[in-house]
């Protein structure tokens, strides 16, 4: 599930990698029991005689193809379709023949936020909303499991922890954007306090000493 190695830049690393939430395989696994039942029904009441096996052989290739139709493929996406955060990019990955994927640097992204009704916080999943500085503007992601998680791991790489320190998506010889740079009073705050019995002024008599 998590992307592979050679995908990975110099020191960057997976922070938080997942497919879309199971709920996806409710309708697949419903759809199946409801084939099943119906189809092994109508294979016991067929009546005895010639075409007893081509009648239960057709009632087996309807229900293959009602399955692969309408079961399958909501399966395979769910199971090709992931959703990596590293400590520099958001990726994303979708399809199933056919690989469509997007790379968001964390340094582009302008805020985080997330959403979850009452059914996704009984299943443990929501929909994340990701403001971006790129052309496309706003990325959903929508059935995320453990949202809340995710979401507390994109701020953290993104806005730093209470500490005020930048967060890991941010370089050491980068400027970090605008919307991430440390205000004054955070700065202010940062500053070492002086020990017992120093102080941060000087006198006019003092600097004539040094």
């Amino acid at each position: 599930m998590a992307i592979s190695a050679k995908l990975l830049g110099e020191d960057e690393y997976v922070v938080v990698s997942t497919r879309t939430h199971w709920k996806a395989l409710i309708g697949p696994v419903f759809l199946l029991l409801v084939v099943a039942g119906a189809g092994g029904f109508l294979a016991a009441i067929v009546p005895s005689g010639s075409l007893q096996t081509p009648a239960r052989i057709a009632i087996l290739a309807v229900g293959v193809v009602l399955l692969a139709a309408f079961a399958l493929k909501p399966v395979l996406n769910w199971y090709f379709s992931t959703y990596t955060v590293t400590n520099r990019r958001l990726i994303t990955r979708h399809g199933i023949l056919t690989r469509t994927g997007r790379d968001i640097p964390l340094m582009r992204v302008n805020d985080v936020s997330y959403e979850h009704g009452l059914i996704d916080r009984i299943l443990g999943c929501g929909t994340l909303h990701i403001e971006s500085a790129g052309e496309r503007g706003q990325v959903v992601l929508p059935d995320v499991p453990h949202v809340e998680h995710v979401h507390l791991q994109m701020s953290d790489l993104l806005f730093g922890g209470p500490d005020g320190k930048m967060g890991d998506g941010i370089l050491d010889d980068e400027e970090p954007p605008e919307h991430m740079r440390r205000r004054p009073d955070q700065a202010q705050q940062q500053r070492p306090r002086p020990d017992d019995g120093e102080t941060i002024f000087s006198s006019d008599e003092d600097d004539r000493r040094r």
